[in-house]
């Protein structure tokens, strides 16, 4: 099924955010849709998903004029458009989440043998092995990106819009997925693929198009590009993928954790960092390091083994606690645990020094306008005012706000965890020159990260982790995404070697 929008424009306000763009899906090809956020992306395809009418253009799908006034009409038209957010509830099997909306009945009853006979072909049909009793919530990230994606053929997508699929897999499942989408690419579905990935970008598609400040900036074959040309289009200048280079020296110890144990999730951990270092944990999702650093942020109990804080044993018993010493931490997933979409940039930012802005109970709120206004400046967050609601913003600046709370609050130690999660390149080399920074500064950076070239790129060294313990640490030379990636694996141990340069037991 071809596709062809020319002419598209769109503005909200006086803000003209598409300027006659044209996009070219052809039958049977995976097309990156690619741009910073705000760039444009996610306006074209909810004009083609029909969430947003067009303001002036063409859309027309194997060479048939279309006019999509709703999402319903936009299913009907054979189009189906997967969110990054995904919409599965997880209490219900995976057959009833096929069929949401659209259940099968014989007479005033659901037909539930027809709904998992049909279920099952559509499954056997994209060769995936799920049950369609087995409920959603058991199922990991990448088999429920399968179901929505099972939930568009079910009901005849030719064409299906995949918004950022990849952003909370680890590699194993990515690769699930997009071996997936080779499949439906070789039945004859067309995908148009939305990533800020470009290695992934790289892997998979066929061609690209890149949108910026609302225009196209390019298109072509991926075969016939670089990740560098891609970066360079998207933010209009070139983007360095080299080991960032800086030169200051590492102080005196900030935090060190000897024999840290919490059963069932990580076990004899032992670690130090110096001010001024910034200093990697990864590996493979599900290896224990967001749990140990949310211990070492007081949210965990039950753990065992010492904290120690600039010369201090210290026991962790709450995230209150681990702030007034000094520790801030920028979580992952910030949608569901960095920001408060109900409440403005302002108090988003605020929030950690409260206590310090308040007297007798009342918030002095020309003092919190003053520190937050001083953060958007040093952290260069892009708003219209800082009473507007968080959401209003960009992933990027919703990430920056999220900091900037942790650096109102003065923190001398900062646990990133998967900073540049779903933030797009330019955005990303502000997040690493912030880090850059504040280590110049003498702050303590924690970097956890699936991305094994984020680590390389941005760590002084860096310990990896394989089911709940370390297995190396990594530095110098041997900080490189092939050691990382054996020592994730389990494919190589810390008993293996041990020298200054590479692996360090």
């Amino acid at each position: 099924m071809s596709l062809t929008m020319k002419g598209i424009c769109k503005a909200f306000d006086r803000n003209l955010v598409l300027k006659s763009v044209d996009f070219e899906l052809k039958d049977g090809e995976i097309h990156a849709l690619l741009g910073e956020n705000g760039a444009g992306k996610s306006t074209l395809m909810n004009i083609l998903g029909g969430v947003l009418e067009r303001d002036a253009g063409e859309i027309a799908i194997d060479g048939a004029p279309v006019h999509f006034l709703s999402p319903a009409d936009a299913i009907r038209g054979n189009i189906a458009f997967i969110h990054q957010e995904l919409n599965l509830i997880n209490d219900l099997s995976v057959y009833e989440n096929l069929f949401i909306g659209e259940e099968t009945r014989k007479g005033i009853f659901l037909d539930r043998r027809s709904m998992k006979r049909r279920a099952r072909q559509v499954l056997d049909s994209m060769c995936v092995d799920i049950d369609e009793d087995t409920l959603v919530s058991t199922l990991d990230a990448s088999y429920k990106q399968t179901v929505e994606i099972a939930r568009a053929l079910l009901f005849n997508a030719r064409i299906i819009i995949m918004d950022e699929p990849t952003t909370s897999l680890n590699e194993p499942e990515i690769e699930r997925v997009f071996d997936l989408m080779r499949h439906l690419k070789s039945q004859g579905v067309s995908i148009i693929f939305i990533s800020h990935k470009l290695r992934e970008v790289m892997r998979i598609s066929d061609r690209y198009t890149v949108l910026r400040d609302g225009q196209i900036a390019g298109t072509g074959q991926i075969a016939d590009t670089t990740q560098e040309a891609l970066a360079r289009l998207m933010v209009g200048h070139d983007v360095s993928t080299r080991r960032l280079q800086r030169n200051a020296e590492a102080g005196q110890e900030a935090l060190s954790c000897s024999h840290l144990t919490l059963p069932g999730a990580f076990e004899d951990i032992s670690f130090q960092i110096r001010q001024g270092e910034i200093v990697g944990f990864t590996g493979l999702l599900g290896d224990g390091r967001s749990e140990l650093f949310q211990t070492v942020f007081g949210c965990q109990k039950g753990y065992s083994g010492d904290i120690v804080l600039f010369g201090r044993r210290t026991h962790m018993r709450s995230t209150r606690q681990a702030a007034r010493l000094g520790i801030g931490y920028v979580p992952r997933d910030r949608k569901e645990n960095g920001i408060i979409k109900d409440l403005s940039i302002l108090e988003n930012g605020s929030m950690a020094i409260y206590e310090r802005l308040s007297r007798l109970g009342l918030i002095r709120h020309a003092l919190e306008r003053k520190s937050m206004q001083a953060q958007v400046g040093a952290l260069k967050i892009k708003l219209a005012s800082m009473d507007e609601l968080i959401t209003s913003l960009s992933g990027g600046n919703q990430q920056k706000v999220v900091l900037a709370r942790w650096l109102s609050a003065q923190s001398r130690i900062l646990i990133f965890d998967n900073p540049t999660q779903g933030v797009d390149v330019g955005a990303k080399e502000d997040i690493y020159s912030i880090i850059l920074r504040l280590a110049e500064e003498g702050c303590a950076l924690i970097v956890l990260s699936s991305e094994a070239q984020e680590i390389v790129r941005l760590c002084d060294r860096a310990y990896v982790m394989y089911h709940g313990r370390i297995s190396g640490e990594l530095r110098g030379d041997g900080l490189n995404e092939s050691d990382i990636m054996l020592l994730a694996t389990g494919a190589r141990g810390s008993a293996s070697g041990s020298n200054t340069e590479g692996i360090v037991s």
